[in-house]
């Protein structure tokens, strides 16, 4: 009661010098009078000032002189705001004489100016170097980005955060040179992800992936988007190598946000957005569908010898399947859309909600967020409900302790239909009979129903769990600090399932659950030592990590009844185990010195040694040093190039491992039927050895060199980065054939080399800089060729390195060569056609001239490889209005980036029967031009016909609005943003069917890339 009373008695006090307070200030205005002021400090009367007084000025570029317009000047802690003209000049009313003007304008320093009793401030403004000032991650630590001697890139995700997605990782895709990043096309699904090309035959290709300091193995359908502060990512191997044997494939350093020092923040966000294919690819309806079976039957429905004058005796239904008919044997009237039963407008709904802030002690960020995505095919779902907690204090002037952490729940309930089969089903069959029950198997085939998965019941759980706790200790010695992380990792996998059709409609349920879990201990010792101008920075590491995974799965089949579906597996006829485990530890040790002499003169040298069980007894240790150095040249007393603001020149030289997955150097044991005892008699099972032991197989080995050219012109008008790098991996894992004398096929060993070559560029420029008008654009462009240099070596003994054809590996050549037979158009009705061939199969080159097509006549055709990359980022802002446009491509030519797309149609039973994609240009005796193959019998050899994958993809557009002023201080908000966005909006390219990016031609088991539009809001209270 007390403290109600007492509260009350504040709140009025304050009420009451509010109340004179307004009809002080109100009375002065009024009357224009003058006002003495006392310093409370002091007790003196300031001389008398008038309020409400106009301060005027010119800004001008501090190096140039000349004026710049737009520039913002700002009443320290008010809203009171006013830009300078064309020619520099501004004009401000201000309130008081103790007032601060704030000067801001993109690419210069922030300057702060007193204004006292001046009434003219003229102001230079210093070209900002914030870009040079800024942090980066650069693994184990954090250096700024001037200091920085590696090849390391902060992607750029604030442009991109109001994309319709649902994984971190397809924000990244076009945003850093090098970085290659794929296309989804299922609901939450990862996008792959390599850096700077293939570096492996047979080893690991995966992308390193740090989260908080942390190796993360877990998917990063478990991330929330929204928690991320900043994605770096690690290229060249002198940045790589502090993390050595699994750095050879490049490293991605996730860093999730955290509380800051001072008022509360509460922040809202959710977006709305519509998903459909990006391409109008559908199968055949009913009238399209009867013209294949007729034109499959071309010698019968037309008239010979040129098959082009329809024959009046033919009789369609007479070749169409009988589960298509009639009982008077008339084709069916239906004409049914299994795609459209089995599809949907996909959608995605993301809620957002995070709490942070903190004092000088203490920090913390709580966020909350629930994302739904249901996918364009039916029970293509994705649900993700997620928490994090990160937290930081203070403790003692020399302790710091943390924690980041994080719960994520992911539900992918439901099997959704084979979209392959859907594709494939005839509009003239349904699904349902005219009871409404499905139709179990529609041909009267073994071919059943793809909506039966509707009938299955589905629990597919993925929970994820995660935490780094971490404490920094200022030891007693000056710059001398001690850094403990102990990071975990859990998840656990449930995935229950029964149908009563499955196990050949029998009924079948089982129970799977896989339990993971994983630590990370890492020591760090960090030294910092400035003397004069000569900086020094040391880093030791001593680190261990441990990595446990458990699977078990019951199962059983022959169920008279599955009322208690998987929750009754004692009901099956049959019932069976499976179960497996493994586990595998590492541990390392890290040097890694930095020096820089006046931020001119920059070195970094690392060197980390690794251990991991999975390898062989005789090389369970590798060392992987690396050193790289940068020069700043701008810094020289001898450049005095005005238009030029910084100018780096950086080079590195070092080396990265790769891990073979655990026990493929051991000879492994299978459980396999062993014996039978008689007759009739029951089979034995006993153990096998399956492989043979390697007890030298050793680290993949790569070894890079890295050239890059960093600079800034013109005020900050324009920067870049300009890289040069070239690779060889030494030691490649791979599993050679031997003689099947010795009981096995082959053996993993350490065999060739593979170089990668590489230039990357990175431009930005800022275009327009106006009052009102401001307009950047980001450039990107990447290009990779990687060759294979070495295999097996000479084993005909004539002098010359020996390919692997069988394995499409060829001195020489790219991995991604393709090795096939080449087409020459399609042979026609009347040619003079060679045996094994007919009318509408394709024509192929004879290479050789022997005048037989035979495996000689196979050549080397071009590659898969991309030729390059290219990306263009333009950002519009027109007052509080800002736009947003992407454009993402990749680019081949006649021998790069190819694949196979042919769909071919060959007179059976299944391609009557089956339907197939719309539109399709087949070979006809009235279409000899047609592009596909469709003959009455099957061709001896059947090549693929490989065609040019280069697209141009509008990938993301946003346009946006923030509220400010008045309106945003009524509804006592911080920040109020709505926004409108789409992704992939269009796609110009001549590759034909599904998406050029995911590599799904005209297939009936391809999957349409999707079109999203979105609208979504963020408020911060």
């Amino acid at each position: 009661m007390k403290q109600k009373v007492l509260l009350l008695k504040i709140m009025s006090i304050a009420f009451l010098q509010f109340i004179i307070l307004v009809a002080f200030i109100s009375n002065g205005h009024a009357n224009g009078t003058t006002h003495r002021k006392i310093n409370a400090s002091t007790g003196k009367v300031r001389l008398p000032v008038f309020y409400d007084f106009v301060v005027s000025g010119r800004v001008l570029d501090e190096k140039t002189s000349t004026p710049i317009p737009g520039v913002t000047i700002k009443i320290k802690n008010s809203q009171l705001t006013a830009l300078s003209d064309n020619n520099g000049e501004y004009k401000i009313t201000v309130p008081d004489d103790q007032a601060i003007l704030v000067f801001s304008y993109v690419g210069y320093e922030i300057q702060e100016k007193s204004i006292g009793s001046a009434r003219v401030i003229n102001i230079a403004l210093k070209t900002s170097q914030a870009n040079l000032e800024e942090v980066v991650v650069v693994g184990y630590g954090t250096q700024k980005k001037a200091d920085v001697t590696g090849s390391v890139a902060r992607a750029n995700l604030d442009d991109f955060r109001n994309a319709p997605t649902t994984n971190i990782a397809n924000l990244l895709q076009g945003t850093v040179p090098g970085l290659n990043v794929g296309q989804v096309n299922r609901a939450g699904a990862t996008p792959a992800i390599s850096i700077r090309g293939q570096n492996t035959l047979g080893g690991n290709q995966n992308v390193l992936i740090i989260l908080d300091g942390v190796q993360y193995n877990g998917s990063l359908t478990s991330i929330n988007p929204d928690d991320i502060s900043t994605i770096d990512v690690l290229k060249d191997a002198s940045a790589t190598a502090v993390y050595g044997a699994q750095a050879a494939n490049g490293v991605i350093l996730i860093t999730s946000r955290k509380g800051t020092i001072g008022k509360t923040r509460i922040s809202l966000s959710s977006q709305y957005a519509t998903q459909e294919p990006n391409v109008a690819l559908k199968p055949m309806a009913r009238d399209e569908y009867l013209d294949h079976i007729k034109y499959l039957y071309y010698d019968q429905a037309f008239l010979a010898p040129s098959y082009t004058q329809a024959n009046p005796n033919f009789n369609l239904a007479s070749f169409v399947d009988l589960s298509m008919k009639d009982a008077q044997g008339n084709i069916l009237p239906n004409n049914f859309s299994w795609y459209e039963e089995a599809t949907r407008t996909g959608i995605i709904l993301d809620n957002q909600l995070s709490v942070s802030g903190g004092s000088d002690k203490l920090t913390f960020l709580l966020s909350g967020n629930f994302t739904k995505n249901a996918g364009f095919i039916n029970n293509d779902l994705f649900k993700r409900r997620g928490l994090r907690a990160n937290i930081e204090t203070k403790a003692t002037n020399w302790l710091t302790i943390g924690l980041q952490s994080f719960g994520s729940f992911v539900n992918e309930d439901g099997v959704e239909p084979a979209f392959a089969t859907i594709n494939g089903m005839s509009p003239l069959s349904l699904p349902y009979d005219a009871n409404g029950n499905l139709i179990i198997n529609p041909y009267n085939t073994n071919i059943t129903n793809p909506l039966l998965s509707y009938q299955a019941k589905d629990f597919d759980r993925k929970n994820y769990f995660f935490a780094n706790v971490y404490a920094t200790v200022q030891l007693p010695l000056k710059g001398l600090s001690y850094k403990v992380n102990f990071g975990n990792n859990y998840r656990i996998e449930l995935k229950n399932i029964s149908n009563q059709y499955d196990a050949n409609l029998t009924g079948q349920a089982s129970k799977e659950n896989t339990t993971y879990y994983d630590y990370t201990f890492d020591n760090l010792l960090t030294y910092n030592k400035a003397i004069d101008r000569h900086n020094f920075t040391g880093t030791l590491l001593y680190g261990a990590i441990e990595r446990d995974n458990s699977y078990t799965r019951a199962y059983a089949t022959g169920f008279s009844r599955l009322t208690l579906g998987y929750n009754n597996l004692q009901q099956g006829t049959n019932r069976f185990a499976i179960s497996n485990a493994w586990k595998e530890t590492l541990n390392y040790q890290m040097f890694r010195l930095n020096y820089n002499f006046d931020s001119r003169y920059l070195f970094t040298g690392t060197i980390r040694r690794d251990g991991f069980s999975g390898f062989a007894e005789n090389n369970k240790y590798g060392v992987f040093p690396s050193v790289s150095f940068g020069w700043d040249i701008s810094k020289e007393s001898f450049f005095k190039v005005g238009w030029v603001d910084n100018l780096k020149l950086r080079a590195g030289y070092g080396v990265a491992g790769n891990q073979t997955t655990r026990y493929s150097s051991l000879a492994n044991v299978d459980v396999n039927a062993a014996y039978i005892f008689g007759d009739g008699g029951s089979t034995q099972f006993g153990q096998q050895v399956n492989s043979l032991s390697n007890p030298d197989l050793r680290w993949e080995k790569t070894r890079g060199l890295n050239l890059g050219l960093e600079f800034t012109f013109w005020n900050n008008r324009f920067s870049g980065v300009v890289e040069y790098y070239d690779t060889k991996t030494t030691d490649l894992l791979y599993l050679v054939n031997i003689p099947n004398i010795t009981g096995f096929t082959n053996i993993l060993t350490n065999v060739g080399q593979l170089d990668n070559q590489g230039i990357e560029l990175s431009f930005n420029s800022k275009n327009i800089l106006t009052k009102q008008f401001q307009w950047t654009t980001a450039l990107n462009f990447s290009r990779n060729v990687n060759k294979v240099v070495k295999l097996l070596g000479d084993k005909n003994g004539d002098g010359i390195e020996d390919d692997l054809p069988q394995s499409g590996l060829f001195i020489g050549q790219t991995t991604g060569v393709i090795y096939d037979y080449q087409t020459n158009g399609i042979w026609q009705i009347g040619e003079q056609i060679p045996a094994g061939y007919s009318p509408g199969t394709y024509k192929i080159v004879d290479q050789n001239g022997d005048g037989v097509i035979n495996a000689s006549d196979r050549s080397i055709l071009g590659t898969s490889n991309p030729g390059f990359r290219l990306s263009m980022l333009n950002n519009f802002q027109y007052k509080n209005f800002t736009l947003t446009v992407f454009l993402n491509s990749i680019q081949g030519g006649n021998r790069s980036w190819l694949a196979s797309n042919t769909p071919r149609k060959i007179r059976d039973d299944n391609s009557i029967r089956d339907n197939y994609l719309s539109g399709i240009d087949f070979w006809a005796p009235d279409n000899p031009g047609g592009k596909y193959p469709r003959s009455i019998v099957s061709a001896t050899l059947n090549p693929s016909l490989y065609q040019n994958r280069s697209f141009v993809r509008l990938q993301d557009v946003s346009l946006s609005y923030k509220f400010v002023g008045k309106f945003i201080e009524r509804l006592k908000l911080q920040n109020l943003n709505v926004f409108i966005s789409g992704r992939n909006l269009a796609t110009w390219t001549n590759w034909e069917g599904w998406d050029p990016e995911t590599n799904q031609g005209l297939t009936n088991d391809g999957r349409p890339v999707f079109k999203s539009y979105s609208a979504g809001l963020n408020v911060t209270f």
